[in-house]
This record gives C-alpha cells, structure tokens and sequence, in this order.
C-alpha cells in the first residue's frame, strides 16, 4: 500500500501564558506560524500542510492566516485537538501525519527526513525524532495509531496533549525513536514559544541566522546558543532536561 503523509498543525490563539502565540512574530511579516509551513514546504517530505483550527470565533484570524499561506484547514472542537489533526488527515485521504506544534518554530530537519523514510521502510505505527531541545522535534504517526489513541485514550489524550496515549502506551504500537547527530542532543536546550522569554530567544535566532530561513540547521542554533549564554538562562527556569519519548512511563493495562 503507498502511503501518503500530511502535516498537520493544530493551532488555536488562546493561551493563559502567551495570547496568540502562532501569530506572534519572529520578524516584521513573519508569524511563527508562516516560518512553520514555510520550513515543511522546503521539505520534499509531506504531500500537504493541513491547519487544524479550533472552530470557536476567538480563532477566525487563523482561517485568515491560512488564507494568507494559501493553506487548507478544517475546523473542529476546541478541546479535541486530536480529533482535528484526525480530521485533517481524512480530509486528505492520508494514510499518515506528520505533527508539529504550532508555537515551535525550529526543526531537526534532518531527522524528519529519516524519520519518514523508516516509518515507511520499517511499516511504523510511530516514528519519533526525539533527544533534541523542547519544540524542534517531530513526531509521526499512521491515522490508525491516531484513530486507536482517540477511541481508547482518556479526554486528555485528545487534548493538546496528542502524543500522551502512544507514549505511555508504546507497548501497542510499532515505534521507532530517531536521535539526531550528537551535536544536536541537547534537551538542555528550548525552542518553543510558551512564555516571553521563549519569544525573546526565538526571535534572537532568527535575526542572527535568517539567511537560513525557513530551513534553519539545528546545529548552528544550538552553537549559537551556546555563544549567547544570556538567551540560555532567560529560559533556564522552563527547560525540562529529558528526551520526551525515549524512556516515557508506561501505564498500567486497563
């Protein structure tokens, strides 16, 4: 069977810690949201990048915004954030979907390359670039995992916490866990907008490497973090220094 794989982004504006945190801006005219599909799109990966809005007012600037990148979306509910990205996938009669959150700008792009290709190669149910910093990795996953996760999961599983019912329960899925060079393994690190300060430092990546852009190689952002020890400690109080898959808790049977 071929298989054809989507990138699915669910996105919603609201948030207690950063208001519209996938149209905040990395740069004068560039959302996070924009670097974000414009860095899928420079990869001969996935077929389509699929927004996966929440269908509540609050959210209509991003039916605008995906107007604007000329990208499709379905809408769905608030709080089943899963079942939108499952939506976005039947919509595009994609056999799997490749999720990135939508306030983690950066990418191991070269692990979402190989990644696809051992999914494939090796029949994967999940497939997960993982002992990178907080937002740059990427995750996997056939509709069928998502659909079994969805039907079987708890109501926090379908929440924006999408990958929780495969990682606690690695048991019933083929799962393969790709590490990235070792210049990458930094969980030390955090590339992902959830307060200002990731904001600040996001942004300072940008400017020192938006020659780059949209395609930012991971390893000059973690070099130039190491350069720039004062970015490091504005977040220090926010990083969680473990790989998020490899070594997950399992739950209990039942």
């Amino acid at each position: 069977m071929s298989r054809k794989l989507i990138a699915g982004l669910a996105c919603r504006l609201t948030g207690t810690r950063l208001y519209g945190k996938p149209l905040q801006n990395l740069a004068p005219d560039v959302t996070i949201l924009a670097q974000i599909v414009d860095c899928i799109r420079s990869s001969p990966v996935p077929a389509e990048v699929v927004l996966a809005i929440a269908e509540s007012e609050g959210n209509a600037a991003l039916r605008l915004a995906a107007g604007e990148l000329e990208t499709p979306y379905v809408l769905g509910d608030e709080k089943d954030v899963l079942g939108r990205l499952i939506a976005a996938a039947e919509a595009h009669d994609a056999t799997d979907l490749l999720r990135k959150t939508t306030e983690s700008p950066f990418f191991e792009l070269d692990g979402m390359e190989l990644a696809w290709e051992r999914h494939v190669a090796n029949g994967n149910d999940i497939t997960i670039v993982d002992h990178v910093p907080l937002g740059t990795a990427v995750e996997i996953y056939s509709v069928d995992a998502l659909r079994r996760s969805h039907a079987e999961g708890l109501d926090e599983d379908r929440s924006e916490l999408v990958s929780n019912y495969g990682r606690y329960n690695q048991r019933l899925f083929k799962v393969e866990i790709v590490e990235p060079p070792p210049a990458c393994r930094r969980t030390d690190l955090r590339l992902t907008v959830d307060y200002p300060e990731d904001l600040i430092l996001c942004r300072a990546v940008y400017e020192e490497l938006g020659a780059s852009a949209p395609s930012f190689p991971l390893a000059e952002i973690v070099s130039f973090l190491d350069r720039r020890p004062d970015l490091k400690r504005l977040v220090a109080r926010f990083v969680h220094d473990a790989p998020i898959w490899d070594g997950a808790p399992q739950r209990a049977a039942g």
